[in-house]
């Protein structure tokens, strides 16, 4: 078994990639303390090809050093947005024909594998606060919520491992599926 070296793995130029299709999914993030868990969505939006992330809150912006660091080059291709106030952000991505979900445990929330075959068109998930998660403002928006199931004694998972999970999901199921074949 060989390594690919980087030539070899087909990586879209800064140009190439603004100009792709994305995925029409959008990431909000409220309220996330961590510099690196912010540039790691970026990261993985880059992977995936996600329309774009919107940060809210005391969320931080780039640019900084320390989301840089873990985003490697990913704010300058991935579109993103600011907005105080999350409920603004929401309310904007609703009038464009988002469905908004929030990534949360709560009442009557959806298995991910259940939720991502059934959602392949213009969707925003939400990621709340590290420690509190998504806030009772961004859940009253939202059209339902997912759940990663967990079956440890922890019931939570990082930010960033947790958008990696659904974002996967979510570009697995548009991606490979026979309504969406690219």
């Amino acid at each position: 078994m060989r390594k690919l070296g980087m030539d070899e793995l087909g990586r879209l130029s800064v140009n190439e990639f603004r100009q792709s299709e994305k995925m029409p999914v959008v990431v909000v993030l409220d309220n996330i303390r961590s510099m690196h868990n912010v540039g790691s969505v970026f990261r993985t939006a880059d992977a995936f090809l996600i329309q774009g992330v919107y940060l809210c809150g005391y969320t931080p912006q780039p640019p900084h050093r320390d989301i840089h660091k873990t985003a490697l080059g990913a704010t300058e291709t991935v579109d993103w947005k600011y907005f105080q106030d999350v409920r603004e952000a929401l309310q904007e991505l609703k009038g464009e024909g988002y469905k908004i979900f929030a990534v949360e445990q709560v009442e009557k929330s959806v298995p991910l594998q259940e939720f991502s075959a059934q959602h392949s068109g213009k969707t925003v998930v939400v990621f709340g606060n590290e420690v509190s998660g998504v806030g009772e403002g961004a859940l009253a928006l939202c059209d339902g919520s997912v759940e990663i199931p967990q079956w440890g004694m922890k019931h939570s998972l990082n930010i960033s491992i947790a958008a990696g999970i659904v974002l996967w999901e979510l570009a697995r199921s548009y991606r490979y599926t026979d309504i969406n074949h690219t």
